[in-house]
């Protein structure tokens, strides 16, 4: 029998109520229901024919809701081999069959990666002990990753204007529940 603790529902689309399962591990931390829903109601009209990039994608719960929202291909990175191959698992169950899972380190991945096809969306909910997130932006920013009109979702355990994000990167919704703080961020040429 599978814990509770470790399963989550798809709130919308396709795959609405379905179930994913993920391994009891500390590096995991899904986003939660209520906050999917708001995000994905701030997404309205973007999550269509998207590309995402799901980066620290642990249980893999936004990427997969991308898809069921309509995205046509989501990458999620993952450098915990075990979390990456329960996050294959869920993707085959679904039938998913537009979503790629990598395991890598995500700050090495983005230096090491050349996007044939820009990303629309990104996600990014970095471990809340690490200091990833403000790297893992800069160095998105400096690639050729993503598209011109790109939105990013950034969760955090501080409020946004405690960091430092690049220039052009503006936040235009945000909220938060509990310790959690959530953010959609666009991103404006310069």
């Amino acid at each position: 029998m599978t814990n509770q603790a470790n399963t989550l529902r798809i709130v919308a689309g396709d795959l609405r109520s379905r179930r994913i399962t993920f391994p009891a591990n500390g590096a995991i931390r899904p986003t939660g229901d209520r906050i999917r829903e708001t995000l994905f109601n701030w997404l309205q009209g973007h999550t269509h024919n998207s590309v995402c990039l799901d980066l620290f994608a642990g249980s893999g719960a936004l990427g997969i809701e991308a898809i069921s929202r309509g995205a046509n291909e989501v990458m999620f990175i993952e450098k915990e081999s075990s979390i990456a191959s329960a996050l294959r698992s869920n993707l085959e169950l679904l039938n998913i069959t537009n979503g790629h899972v990598i395991d890598a380190d995500a700050l090495s991945w983005i230096k090491a990666h050349n996007s044939a096809k820009p990303f629309d969306i990104v996600f990014l909910d970095p471990p809340f002990s690490s200091e990833l997130l403000v790297e893992s932006c800069e160095l998105l920013e400096r690639s050729d990753m993503l598209s011109s009109q790109c939105r990013i979702y950034i969760e955090l355990a501080q409020s946004i204007s405690e960091i430092k994000l690049p220039t052009n990167w503006k936040s235009v919704k945000g909220k938060q529940a509990g310790h959690i703080y959530y953010y959609l961020i666009s991103r404006e040429v310069q």
